[in-house]
């Protein structure tokens, strides 16, 4: 089937998906994570072959373990799926209602955006995160996965829309893209696809935003960082930066520069040194960090670089406004964190660091839309758009206004036979 007939088929399937019952969403997303887990050994096989051809090729360290989609991983998708069931409905909600006049209402109402076309490297569990997000939010979806992930992304996207005709949503609501040609094809199809995600890197997403009249929403790139205040207490804060760091190294949320107060930084680098060197963290600093702490020197580059590993750089800063122009001169817009037991400095920081993630003592991997509890998300946004942050259901949303009369006409108001009374009410849409 030619693309521009798949594109087609989406958008069709989207309008009668935006109509469909939470009943029926939620059945067909029970479907897919019942699916998943009957079929787990073909997915677990087409994933080792995915593996081994992609460690051949030499596809990166940290690209390999995004890849890797194990048991364990299939079951954090499947709990993804079961708390998005949980989740109320965002289709059909009433933003607000104001009586116009008598007998003339308008409702704003939140509605589907109608086909996302999503763009992402290596994790196929990004796969059923984005398609499932979107059948809750009624949208039609167009994934574009990496060649690495090929096997796994073919059979995932096959088992959900198996899954999903089974329990009776519109055929054709789910299409995988898998050529770069179909990419570049993608881009031009404004007339079917409403929004395009991509995730990748900040080459590339610029790519997409340059060669594309689509409206694009996400980030480019992932530089998030901990500040260590002044009044932070230093077990907090070498247990946060640890985490914030290795927890999961090859994510967006992970902590790529490290900010110390400089009266704080004789007492906390060591310690956090200890702590990294167990998890083999390669530190690199500045000359003052350089002066407590043995570590390798480290580049303007290095302030600017997500390196999606091992490594972390760290910079000692005379006070809290440094750290934070450093953040904003720097970072991405994608999540900060300061720990520190001082309230004031906390609601400085977090009022004018720029980014759609401000944390307060605790870890930045928790900017995500799981722990967030929107179920799980299509990707983080860094713009100043509709969304922001981790994108789940209400960042698949758009809104319609809508209008009842009874036999009104503008042209009694023009001629002030009747005049508007704005009223707000507390009512929902009635159809």
């Amino acid at each position: 089937m030619l693309l521009k007939e798949q594109a087609f088929n989406v958008k069709k399937a989207s309008v009668k998906l935006a109509a469909a019952s939470t009943e029926l969403k939620n059945q067909a997303l029970a479907q897919i994570a019942k699916a998943l887990m009957d079929r787990k050994d073909e997915i677990i096989k087409a994933n080792a072959e995915d593996l081994k051809r992609s460690e051949e090729e030499n596809l990166a360290a940290p690209l390999l373990k995004r890849l890797k989609f194990d048991e364990a991983k299939i079951k954090d998708v499947v709990d993804g799926i079961n708390s998005l069931i949980k989740l109320e409905d965002p289709v059909g909600k009433t933003v607000f209602c104001t009586e116009l006049d008598q007998g003339l209402d308008l409702y704003k109402v939140t509605c589907p955006i109608g086909v996302i076309g999503v763009i992402f490297e290596s994790r196929p569990d990004a796969l059923v995160q984005i398609s499932t997000l979107c059948l809750k939010s009624g949208n039609g979806v167009m994934l574009k996965g990496g060649s690495e992930a090929r096997n796994t992304n073919r059979i995932l996207a096959d088992i959900i829309a198996e899954a999903t005709d089974k329990a009776g949503i519109p055929t054709g609501w789910i299409c995988l893209l898998e050529t770069r040609e179909d990419v570049n094809e993608m881009l031009k199809m404004d007339e079917f696809i409403d929004l395009i995600i991509p995730r990748g890197s900040n080459e590339f997403v610029r790519y997409i935003m340059d060669n594309s009249r689509i409206p694009v929403m996400g980030h480019a790139d992932g530089i998030c960082h901990c500040y260590i205040d002044e009044h932070a207490r230093i077990d907090m804060a070498v247990k946060i930066v640890v985490d914030s760091k290795t927890q999961y190294v090859a994510v967006c949320n992970a902590t790529e520069t490290l900010l110390v107060h400089k009266d704080v930084a004789p007492k906390v680098l060591p310690e956090i040194k200890k702590a990294l060197d167990e998890k083999e963290v390669a530190l690199v600093g500045c000359p003052k960090t350089q002066e407590i702490i043995p570590v390798s020197p480290a580049a303007e580059e290095d302030w600017k670089t997500e390196y999606l590993d091992y490594k972390l750089s760290i910079k000692v800063v005379d006070d809290i406004h440094e750290a934070i122009d450093h953040i904003n001169t720097y970072g991405s817009g994608h999540t900060d964190s300061i720990i520190t037991d001082d309230k004031d400095n906390a609601a400085l920081f977090m009022n004018l660091v720029d980014s759609g993630n401000v944390f307060w003592n605790c870890s930045t991997r928790f900017s995500d839309g799981f722990r967030y509890g929107f179920g799980a998300e299509v990707g983080i946004s860094t713009s100043k758009i509709h969304s922001r942050g981790p994108v789940g259901l209400d960042g698949l949303l758009i809104y319609k206004y809508k209008v009842i009369g009874n036999g009104h006409i503008v042209d009694d108001y023009a001629k002030r036979v009747k005049t508007f009374k704005h009223i707000k009410k507390d009512a929902d849409f009635p159809l």
